[in-house]
């Protein structure tokens, strides 16, 4: 651990480190911040102490937000790095199990092949990397059914701000709801395009990437 950031750690307060906590996981599940009534809530805090914490965080440049605009709270790099290391800190005494499934070989979907062992594991590092740019969200709603994208899928995202006509991306509209969609820039708006003919596309002059979809994930 950097002092510096030792330093940081040893300056927070249980409730700040809780609330830093809190919108990191906030955000990591639901792909965009929450609002200062809904960490009131879900700390049993007053808005009014939240509103302080959020100062004195930012005041640590552990935190950023955009004045005026709606669930714009997002943790600095500085922010980010300090909560891997009380991460880290925590789990200095525990073991690590290795995580991922066992990897045997290939199979065929076409004409059948010599079945050859081929021991190995397969795991999410292991296909997409890691990183604190690299996340999971759970699909709701059949916008995206055409391109086989179903409700309960989870689709394995990495952090970015822009995106190429045509990726599927995780975009923030209307005061920071988030959507899953095809993206492509017209003129001065954004189309973000479903893939689902019941459903109409959206355009927004204030379209935010959030993500852009690598991967996805289903149970069968």
């Amino acid at each position: 651990m950097r002092p510096r950031d030792a330093d940081l750690i040893d300056g927070l307060t249980p409730k700040q480190l809780q609330v830093l906590r809190h919108i990191a996981a906030f955000h990591g599940s639901q792909c965009y911040s929450p609002t200062i009534a809904e960490l009131a809530s879900q700390l049993s805090l007053s808005r009014s102490t939240v509103f302080e914490h959020l100062a004195e965080l930012q005041r640590k440049s552990l935190l950023s937000t955009c004045p005026g605009r709606a669930r714009s709270l997002r943790l600095t790099p500085q922010g980010r790095r300090l909560l891997r290391n009380t991460q880290a800190q925590a789990s200095d005494d525990e073991e690590t199990p290795r995580t991922g499934l066992p990897l045997l070989g290939q199979v065929a979907a076409g004409l059948p092949v010599e079945a050859v062992e081929n021991r190995d594991t397969l795991s999410l590092a292991s296909c997409f990397g890691m990183g604190d740019g690299l996340f999971a969200l759970q699909v709701r709603g059949d916008s995206m059914i055409e391109e086989n994208i179903r409700p309960g899928d989870y689709v394995i995202c990495r952090r970015a701000e822009t995106a190429q006509n045509g990726q599927l991306v995780v975009a923030l509209v209307n005061e920071g709801q988030a959507t899953l969609k095809r993206f492509y820039r017209e003129q001065d708006r954004a189309r973000l395009q479903p893939a689902n003919s019941s459903y109409t596309p959206i355009y927004s002059d204030d379209c935010r990437i959030n993500a852009v979809v690598v991967g996805l994930l289903r149970k069968l």
